[in-house]
């Protein structure tokens, strides 16, 4: 249902992605992809649809995430260029134009902004209830609901006042307003995006309306469960107080953390997080970003350029092809290897136990401790001192120790 539903939008982005990228013969001459007069009639001529159509369509690809735009140009989104290899890319476009519902289908002129916000605010709660009736609902019983809703979003702004109380105000002219033709406007903005359809009197949720709203109501009860109590806290805060929990404690926990706010300012923030100087947060941003899955590829991929983010990003892409975990880090040249294991190290000695440290060690890629402690001065990592001194500190070889502690120096000193 979701494909069948932006295929217009779909046929009009790859239609713009082929026919105006930059460098393209067919490109407008500022070598932008915007959709000007000339480009909409042109798409409706080589589309075969009326320029009325173009544009319909080009607005719900903009609403779906299938393409971005950035001022007065525009590029094909991660959800266009992952069409037909994930299912979950085109669930998550659809989710993204249900949730613009209200401007696919603008409310008709002459209400009040503020009625039409606060019927925008209570249909959340009418879609549930239409999903818990899980059949048709009349649309007098949902014209009720929706009063109860606004009534109850009015309360809540109100405010009781200090001091001397003032004479009441005359209503505002949005509490005058009759809800019934925004109820209308709202159900057929929902029926124009595919989540339910409307007839005589009664609206009924779509299988994929009705799966969207279980999702929204899911993600609203994991956001409650949070079971360590971190889901109010920035991303480092999170990741510390995930970094004592066991993997699935701490993946339940990045679940209803990122449930509770945006999927792009989610992975901004832990990617922020990962940028910092603690190595213990950079391993645990990565697998929170393992939680987000497909919609963080794009900002993944963009920080290959970063050498302190480059490991775990081609690990973590890696992972998203297909790689078996345990062979992932194939992809990982030599250099970028040892440059992980000093960073892992560096996590370990600030966060762990030594004897974790000392376990540390098998896990390097070089056969043995004089080729790894050549490759770790090498790879110029910026904690590869510490990490050298306190692994020396906690290796119970004295004669190990000693190399690692002249290796701790010569690094320090700048000495081969």
């Amino acid at each position: 249902m979701a494909r069948s539903g932006l295929a217009g939008a779909v046929r009009v982005a790859r239609w713009a992605d082929a026919t105006l990228g930059p460098g393209r013969a067919g490109a407008t001459s500022d070598g932008k992809a915007t959709l000007s007069d000339a480009t909409a009639e042109r798409a409706a001529r080589e589309l075969g649809l009326t320029v009325a159509q173009v544009r319909a369509d080009w607005d719900t690809a903009r609403l779906a995430g299938l393409v971005e735009v950035h001022g007065d140009s525009a590029r094909p989104g991660w959800r266009l260029r992952a069409w037909d290899r994930d299912d979950s890319a085109v669930l998550r476009g659809w989710v993204a134009l249900f949730d613009a519902w209200s401007l696919a289908h603008p409310e008709p002129a002459g209400h009040e902004p503020a009625a039409v916000a606060e019927v925008v605010s209570a249909m959340p709660q009418v879609l549930s209830f239409l999903q818990l009736s899980a059949g048709p609902v009349p649309l007098a019983q949902l014209l009720d609901l929706l009063e109860q809703r606004v009534t109850e979003l009015r309360t809540e702004r109100c405010e009781v006042p200090y001091g001397p109380r003032p004479e009441p105000e005359t209503p505002a002219a949005a509490e005058d307003a009759p809800l019934a033709p925004l109820l209308d406007w709202a159900l057929h903005a929902l029926a124009s995006v595919g989540a339910l359809t409307c007839g005589d009197g009664q609206a009924t949720l779509t299988p994929l309306g009705s799966w969207a709203v279980w999702v929204k109501l899911e993600q609203i009860c994991v956001a409650a469960q949070s079971p360590a109590g971190n889901i109010e806290q920035s991303a480092e805060d999170m990741l510390r107080g995930c970094a004592q929990l066991r993997p699935n404690a701490a993946r339940a926990e990045y679940r209803a953390w990122l449930a509770a706010r945006p999927v792009g300012s989610a992975v901004a923030e832990l990617l922020a997080a990962a940028r910092g100087d603690d190595a213990l947060l950079r391993g645990l941003a990565f697998e929170a970003l393992r939680v987000v899955g497909a919609p963080a590829e794009p900002d993944v991929r963009a920080v290959l350029d970063e050498p302190t983010l480059r490991p775990y990003a081609l690990l973590w892409l890696a992972e998203h092809d297909g790689a078996d975990p345990e062979d992932a880090h194939e992809v990982l040249t030599r250099e970028e290897a040892t440059w992980l294991w000093v960073d892992t190290a560096a996590a370990v000695a600030d966060h762990g136990e030594a004897s974790m440290l000392v376990r540390h060690l098998e896990s390097a890629v070089q056969p043995t401790v004089p080729a790894l402690l050549d490759e770790v001065r090498a790879v110029g990592h910026p904690r590869t001192v510490q990490v050298l001194v306190a692994l020396a500190a906690a290796h119970p070889d004295p004669a190990l120790a000693k190399a690692v502690r002249r290796a701790a120096f010569q690094v320090h000193t700048g000495r081969s």
